[in-house]
C-alpha cells in the first residue's frame, strides 16, 4: 500500500472514529501532499511523499522549539501531537553508525575528494536517508569528511 493511500485510509478511519484532532492533522498532511502535486503537476510517489513529510516534521520541530521558548504550552502541545503523527509515516530513523557507513559509501562511490564534490555526495545520499535522518546533520557530516 502506498503512503498516500495509507494516509487517506487513516483520514477515513479518523472520520469514523470522530477523532477531531487526528483528523485535522491528517488533513494537513494530505493538503501538503496535494499542494505539491498541483504545484509540480505530477503524481507523487512514496519517495516524494516522504520528502513532504520530512519537511513538515522539520517545520513542526522548529515551531515546537519556538513555542516552548515563548511559553505557549497550548500551541507546543499541538505541534508535538502533529510531529508524533507525522513520525508514524516516516521510516525508522538511521543510527549514527549506519548513517556514517552510508556517508562513507557515498563518498567512495562518487570519488569525492573536496568540497566541490559535496553536491554529488548529497544527491546520492538524499534518496537513502530522506525521512530517516536530518539532512542538515547529514550535510554537516559530509562537510566534515570532505573538509578534512
Amino acid at each position: 500500500m502506498s503512503l498516500k493511500s495509507r494516509i487517506q485510509d487513516d483520514i477515513k478511519e479518523a472520520m469514523r472514529a470522530r477523532e477531531r484532532a487526528r483528523l485535522n492533522a491528517l488533513r494537513l498532511i494530505s493538503a501538503a501532499i496535494k499542494q505539491k502535486e498541483v504545484d509540480e503537476r505530477i503524481e507523487l510517489d512514496d519517495v516524494a511523499v516522504l520528502a513532504v513529510l520530512d519537511k513538515m516534521a522539520k517545520q513542526r520541530r522548529e515551531s515546537l522549539e519556538q513555542y516552548e521558548s515563548a511559553g505557549r504550552d497550548d500551541l507546543a502541545a499541538q505541534e508535538r501531537y502533529e510531529l508524533e503523527l507525522i513520525g508514524t509515516y516516516l521510516p525508522e530513523p538511521l543510527g549514527e553508525e549506519e548513517l556514517s557507513r552510508l556517508i562513507q559509501e557515498a563518498v567512495a562511490t562518487t570519488g569525492a575528494s573536496s568540497m566541490r564534490d559535496m553536491g554529488a555526495v548529497m544527491a546520492q545520499l538524499r534518496d537513502q536517508v530522506q525521512g530517516r535522518a536530518d539532512m542538515k546533520a547529514v550535510s554537516t557530516a559530509v562537510r566534515d569528511i570532505l573538509g578534512s
